[in-house]
């Protein structure tokens, strides 16, 4: 879902980053703003989906009568997958859109 989400926004963005590029903003800045956006849309995924496993868990255990543990390195390992798959899918797009020339970005506006 990340990758997906971060190739279309490279893809309907072009013309905002012929206009950074061509203001002086570096390919490391794109690559950068780029890579954040995905990592932020990890970590929002991230605790999102240990936010659900926590109360189905929580849901489950209270309708069997069972007592509810729900591990710190459960949380903390779940939210780390998250981020790192997230930064993986979100690497290749960002490189994509950090090699965009200025003039061929802005010529797709």
């Amino acid at each position: 879902g990340v990758a997906n989400t971060m190739v279309i926004s490279v893809l309907e963005r072009r013309s905002e980053i012929g206009l950074r590029r061509s203001l002086g903003a570096t390919r490391a800045d794109i690559r950068l703003q780029f890579l954040s956006e995905a990592i932020l849309l990890a970590v929002l995924g991230g605790l999102t989906g240990v936010a659900l496993g926590a109360l189905a868990t929580t849901l489950y255990t209270h309708l069997n009568n069972w007592a509810t543990v729900l591990p710190p390195l459960a949380w903390a390992g779940g939210l780390g997958a998250a981020v790192a798959i997230g930064a993986v899918a979100g690497l290749l797009p960002a490189i994509r859109a950090a090699r965009m020339q200025p003039t061929e970005a802005l010529r797709t506006v």
